[in-house]
């Protein structure tokens, strides 16, 4: 596991506080506000340390009520609505400075086996070895890139991302609002189904929101753009793994009164579907001077 991998996985190993209150800290990407993934991720281990049998996540639906602060930990407080016979039912708030910044609904679902089909037919792209990474894509655009930032925007990330389709951050085009990207957390991660959803979750809300830039050329570099995820939703179908390569196919079916709504399909590499995702998220275009 590398050294940026192992960060994330404590930064998901939370501090215990008390009954049902656990703490995080954070790591900045390069946002000006807490990165929305991390929260999911972090906010699905706390309701995760409250099971009393081993349970797999089903689903889960989150709303971003403030911006996060990155100087500040983040306190989750864990409320246990039910404990049923097949589910189990959590509610999950993150608290920053006394106020909610954050809220979550998670359900789990003790093993059962059931019908099963799929219509959901994986795309047809290269194979993420054909592909280049983000990072090295980055790298190649240094020199477009502010002095003031260039730390973090070319620190690499613990989720490896290679796009199928890159877009010009600085200059994009018009294009359809779909796009693909393989992602995976380079390295053998243990076999900790718990940690795998975390990082899935994590790794979500990635890319998702700037799918509804793209009809309109825009991009998170542009300074006159102002996004934020608003909510986020997950239901985890099958097994899989972050340390093999999975293939996130996004769309945008709509955006209206400065909202665009997102959603995805996560696929293994053997075209199995294995989660589908849903967001909205603010999206303002400030009139250029």
């Amino acid at each position: 596991m590398s050294d940026v991998v192992q960060e994330l996985v404590e930064l998901l190993n939370l501090e215990t506080i008390e009954h049902n209150l656990f703490r995080g800290q954070n790591r900045d990407i390069g946002g000006r506000s807490v990165f929305g993934g991390q929260v999911v991720g972090q906010a699905l281990m706390a309701a995760l340390r409250t099971l009393d049998e081993n349970r797999q996540t089903h689903s889960l639906h989150a709303y971003f009520l403030r911006p996060g602060d990155m100087r500040a930990p983040i306190v989750y407080e864990v409320v246990r609505i039910r404990d049923g016979g097949s589910f189990t039912t959590r509610n999950v708030v993150a608290i920053q400075h006394g106020e909610a910044i954050f809220s979550m609904s998670v359900s789990f679902q003790r093993p059962e086996k059931g019908l099963e089909h799929q219509c959901a037919e994986m795309p047809n792209v290269p194979a993420p070895e054909a592909l280049e990474s983000e990072h090295d894509i980055r790298r190649r655009l240094v020199d477009r890139i502010d002095e003031r930032v260039r730390g973090i925007f070319l620190r690499p990330r613990p989720i490896e991302i290679r796009p199928v389709d890159p877009v010009d951050f600085f200059q994009p085009d018009a294009r359809e609002p779909k796009k693909q990207i393989w992602f995976r957390a380079p390295g053998q991660l243990p076999d900790d189904r718990a940690l795998h959803h975390a990082l899935l979750a994590y790794a979500s809300d990635f890319a998702l929101l700037g799918t509804g830039m793209l009809p309109h050329k825009l991009s998170f570099l542009d300074p006159n753009v102002h996004a934020a995820s608003l909510d986020h939703a997950i239901w985890f179908h099958h097994s899989f793994r972050m340390d093999d390569w999975l293939l996130y196919s996004m769309e945008s079916p709509c955006a209206a009164h400065a909202r665009s709504f997102n959603r995805g399909q996560i696929f293994s590499r053997d075209g199995r579907l294995v989660a589908s995702v849903s967001q909205e998220g603010l999206m303002r275009a400030r009139r250029k001077p």
